[in-house]
């Protein structure tokens, strides 16, 4: 047995739609319990308070891109049959900086609105909202006037090793070390920017005099 198993046809299409719904359920689930469906706790990144969401995202990339070269290596896995995204450089360049734009002022990216949403938070369900609105308007009216940079900067179903000619490995390795040093970073800046950093400094018992 190799995977992916979809694709080597070890179930068919209804089962891999159960088993999205279970996985999505799943990251969900994980996303609510480490504290992601709260605006405040994604937002304080952009405060330099805290960093999860970096640590948490980088920590997930460098486990799939470890244990997909891993997997690929012991012959379980096919790399060649799994999907690649097409890049298109500028669009989705131009795309990151409205999500990010739209991160920073809402407090949720398209995922964790939903996670906030299904809890029963009202910011999350209008976030949702706005998720819908923006993508039916998007398909019915936006596109025919944005088509010129929805594709601009075709490359085409592309990998950084294709990109850098380099080996696999070397490139697993160097976004590793990228990970440690911007954790190391994160760390840095979450105890400079800690608001509650000078109370703690403070004697007690003139925090009790105050």
């Amino acid at each position: 047995m190799i995977a992916p198993l979809y694709k080597n046809g070890f179930f068919g299409l209804d089962f891999s739609f159960f088993l999205a719904l279970l996985i999505g359920l799943a990251f969900g689930y994980l996303l609510e319990k480490g504290g992601f469906g709260n605006s405040r706790k994604l937002v304080s990144q952009f405060f330099f308070t805290d960093f999860a969401v970096l640590k948490v995202m980088f920590t997930a990339i460098i486990v799939a891109m470890s244990g997909l070269l891993l997997l690929n290596w012991m012959g379980l896995l096919d790399l060649n049959k799994i999907y690649i995204i097409p890049t298109y450089f500028w669009a989705q360049l131009a795309g990151g900086a409205f999500l990010g734009l739209g991160f920073a002022l809402g407090g949720y990216c398209p995922g964790t609105s939903f996670v906030s949403a299904a809890t029963g938070k009202i910011d999350g369900m209008v976030f949702v909202l706005g998720v819908f609105i923006g993508t039916m308007s998007f398909g019915d009216v936006f596109y025919d006037w944005l088509k010129g940079l929805y594709y601009a900067g075709d490359m085409g179903k592309i990998t950084l090793p294709e990109l850098f000619g380099l080996n696999a490995g070397v490139v697993a390795f160097i976004i590793i070390v990228i990970a440690l040093i911007s954790f190391w970073l994160a760390e840095k800046a979450e105890k400079e920017w800690d608001p509650y950093k000078n109370m703690r400094s403070y004697p007690r018992e003139k925090i009790g005099e105050r």
